[in-house]
């Protein structure tokens, strides 16, 4: 097999092995988002020291991180990263810890 036919067999394959990696994407979006919580909430929602989110509420959870969004809440580091994020990714990440066991 010449170096062309492999590049051409390997390139056909390519999108096929992208395909699962897409689909786990799409099956839990709010988990990429709520990654960035891990340092003081943990991967799961159990982070350690400070407040447990696994298994809240996705309400309640929203709700809280509605409150640190707006200021009304603290000026502290909260505020700071739920400002960054748009409703619909607030939801996407309530949604996650709330999944969690």
């Amino acid at each position: 097999m010449g170096k062309r036919t492999a590049a051409m067999a390997i390139l056909a394959v390519l999108p096929l092995a992208t395909v699962p990696v897409a689909q786990a994407q799409v099956a839990q979006p709010g988990r990429l988002l709520a990654s960035n919580c891990f340092q003081c909430h943990g991967t799961n929602g159990k982070g350690p020291g400070f407040d447990s989110l696994a298994g809240k509420s996705t309400d309640e959870i929203y709700k809280d991180l509605k409150q640190f969004q707006s200021g009304k809440e603290s000026n502290g580091i909260m505020a700071r990263h739920a400002m960054a994020y748009t409703d619909e990714q607030l939801r996407l990440i309530s949604a996650w810890f709330a999944a969690q066991k």
